[in-house]
């Protein structure tokens, strides 16, 4: 009969019971076949009840370790094989995972926004009401491309403030655009070549090459990615940011923009991927109207992402596809679930529907705007024309700065992070051979504190200059 000490375990009894005998077994003390003792029998024996037998019985039976015979009773199973396979030796792991934000670095390079201003009680409230006034659709599933009072509200906001007329099924909403990308590349194909901008932000080409796709870098000149070079690639996909281009600043002028669609157009497989990443906030002038707006022939794809313009971490963005495309999406991609929760959907729908968003892009726009002005200001107080140089236009919350130093770039970026300053060389951003370094460095100054921003131009001035 079998006998286990049962009093000395902290849990459930039955499982105390289920792990006793699921180690005989698994050691060969009771062996396949072996016909078990009634739930009863095993209880009285045991001094417990018949019910915590019977769990621990249902529990083995369900793992497989026991099977039962009506009327026959319980018996042992074939286990033979788990004894075959040693059990694992305990080690301690070494998984190298990337580091975390170092909270206390004064980090120029983050792309972060400001936190501070983000509108919190609206958001809550809009939640609150969401939750009251939605209740099954917040059950259901969302469509593939996101439920449609998202998509209408965002087709109203491209129509009002980008000059874009589409309609809400041409609109795929996703969990970042990095999600997007991967859904293109099925959409368009992996045997395209896909071409990006060089200099250019490396996660757009690492999710293209992780999808499959032939990536190569197209190298930019003062106008934007060269169409020539494009040509020369035989890429079918160029994949660019017109309207404030990442790192260089860049915007891309109207003759370009009608060179690229004319590129486009002669071939039927070839088509522009338009990111619209940072375009809300172009300082002086109006917004910069996107080349979708110019598109007459369906060969733009349109994205843009709130991360930027709300927060970083609403993962919330969307693209605009052409009609015959959208089409295709559905008929060969709907099968995808939307990577957006509809409680998150609804919120914002209501946020930009009901004029909140605008309020908020005006709002944020006034304050990016003197601080700009006030970290341009702290960099002329600071440093002579000699000394240093700002690269900028009036949109982005971004610009260059441009040092005089002997040092090089790598250099300058260790000597800065032992003082708890983190500077990124724009030479980070060159997806093809590293040019020479050109002492040129990235400010982004959304989320820096810009009370501390001369205590910190004075530690670069003495340790660099």
């Amino acid at each position: 009969m079998l006998t286990y000490d049962l009093t000395k375990t902290d849990g459930p009894l039955y499982k105390c019971l289920y792990e006793c005998i699921k180690n005989d077994i698994s050691q060969g003390k009771l062996s396949s076949g072996e016909k078990m003792p009634s739930k009863r029998t095993l209880a009285k024996n045991l001094g417990v009840s018949t019910i915590t037998v019977e769990n621990a019985y249902d529990q083995l039976i369900g793992e497989g370790y026991m099977f039962a015979r009506p009327k026959k009773g319980y018996f042992i199973a074939d286990v033979s094989d788990i004894r075959v396979i040693k059990a694992p030796v305990q080690k301690e792991l070494s998984i190298k995972l990337p580091p975390e934000q170092d909270e206390s670095i004064f980090d120029f390079s983050s792309n972060r926004t400001d936190s501070g201003n983000f509108p919190f009680s609206i958001w809550a409230k809009l939640m609150r009401e969401t939750i009251s006034l939605r209740e099954q659709e917040l059950l259901s599933v969302s469509p593939c491309g996101g439920v449609r009072e998202l998509r209408e509200a965002i087709a109203s906001h491209l129509s009002s403030f980008r000059g874009m007329n589409v309609d809400p099924d041409q609109i795929i909403v996703g969990a970042g655009t990095e999600y997007l990308y991967g859904l293109l590349v099925k959409l368009l194909g992996t045997d395209k070549v896909y071409c990006v901008e060089d200099p250019g932000y490396k996660k757009i080409s690492q999710i293209y090459e992780c999808n499959n796709a032939k990536c190569l870098p197209v190298q930019m000149d003062e106008q934007g990615i060269s169409v020539e070079l494009i040509k020369k690639a035989n890429a079918q996909i160029a994949h660019i940011s017109p309207t404030h281009h990442f790192p260089t600043g860049i915007t891309m002028p109207v003759n370009r923009r009608y060179e690229l669609l004319a590129w486009a157009n002669e071939s039927s497989d070839r088509y522009i991927i338009e990111d619209d990443y940072d375009s809300e906030f172009r300082m002086n002038g109006h917004p910069i109207p996107p080349i979708l707006s110019i598109d007459a022939c369906e060969k733009v794809i349109y994205i843009n992402t709130f991360s930027k313009s709300l927060t970083s971490t609403i993962r919330i963005s969307y693209m605009v596809l052409p009609e015959h495309l959208a089409n295709e999406f559905y008929k060969r991609l709907s099968f995808y679930s939307c990577t957006v929760s509809t409680f998150e959907q609804y919120t914002l729908a209501r946020f930009i529907s009901e004029g909140y968003f605008e309020k908020h892009i005006n709002r944020m726009r006034l304050h990016y705007g003197r601080k700009r002005q006030s970290v341009l200001s702290s960099i002329k107080g600071c440093f002579t024309e000699k000394e240093c140089r700002v690269i900028e236009n009036d949109s982005g919350l971004h610009f260059i700065i441009q040092f005089d130093t002997n040092l090089t770039d790598k250099t300058v970026e260790e000597l800065l992070l032992k003082k708890g300053i983190k500077l990124q060389a724009i030479t980070h951003f060159n997806l093809s051979k590293p040019k020479e370094d050109r002492h040129q460095f990235i400010i982004n100054y959304s989320n820096i504190d810009a009370d501390r921003i001369m205590d910190e131009l004075l530690i670069i001035k003495d340790t660099i200059l």
